[in-house]
């Protein structure tokens, strides 16, 4: 059944740097049918920062898909404005445009992440009804039996007892339409901690899953990632933590899955 490497904000510039090398000798390690890395990539966008997430992701084992988030932009240029995403996507390709078809999985990935917003926070998220539409229409389509799985960066519900919000414009709008659509999980990160819960709609079946940092930018979580197994009946996610020299389980979540219609 599939296996999933799950890792979030790395933040290349404020990287730790001993558990960032760890991970990747732990994916090289490991057997995972898809590495899945949800956005942060950067800590402020710049071109030596890319350069050096870029060698980093590389030398990866595939396959792998990566989606960008708010980190992932120049944080203080005019590109910004104009061309938020074009660092981003010399390195890794249109942002939010990263999918796979495999290994009993379909997973599609879409961006929340915006250069600027009518707020004054831009480090939250928005998900437009379009795009939302697009991921659900397409997951729906999958043949039965195949686990749905969306990636973006920033939940799409807020955490339970968070250490930060998201609030995510169009968040809960776009999780119910994935919902509705079947769609078994949706991974992302944002927050730097570990997560796992059902989002408040449809059959309460499709979770929102979310990584730690493997950056210096700890919010009262370890630096980690996780190990996500699923089997017919089960999701499984295992949230593995930096000890400073090793990486050891922090916490677990078995989560049922959805039963298919006619079962």
């Amino acid at each position: 059944m599939p296996r999933i490497l799950h890792m979030s904000d790395i933040h290349f510039g404020a990287e730790n740097t001993l558990a960032t090398a760890a991970a990747a000798g732990y994916a090289r390690s490991q057997r995972f049918d898809l590495l899945v890395i949800s956005g942060d990539i950067t800590q402020d966008g710049k071109p030596l920062e890319f350069e050096a997430a870029a060698r980093w992701y590389n030398v990866l084992p595939g396959p792998k898909m990566i989606t960008p988030g708010n980190h992932d932009m120049p944080q203080v240029s005019p590109e910004r404005l104009y061309h938020p995403f074009g660092r981003y996507e010399r390195r890794f390709g249109p942002p939010g445009s990263a999918w796979f078809d495999g290994a009993g999985m379909a997973v599609r990935a879409f961006n929340t992440a915006r250069g600027i917003q009518f707020r004054p926070n831009w480090s939250k998220g928005a998900l437009s009804r379009g795009q939302a539409a697009a991921v659900a229409n397409d997951l729906s389509r999958t043949p039965a039996g195949i686990f749905k799985i969306a990636v973006c960066h920033h939940p799409l519900v807020e955490v339970p007892d968070g250490p930060m919000t998201a609030r995510v414009i169009g968040g809960p709008r776009g999780a119910c339409l994935m919902a509705e659509a079947g769609v078994d999980m949706i991974l992302s990160g944002h927050v730097h901690t570990p997560f796992a819960f059902p989002v408040p709609f449809a059959d309460r079946h499709t979770y929102s899953v979310g990584a730690a940092t493997l950056s210096l930018r700890e919010r009262g979580t370890p630096a980690g990632f996780n190990v996500i197994d699923i089997d017919a009946s089960t999701i499984r996610v295992a949230a593995l933590a930096w000890t400073g020299s090793h990486f050891e389980p922090s916490r677990t979540w078995a989560l049922p899955r959805r039963t298919p219609q006619g079962a």
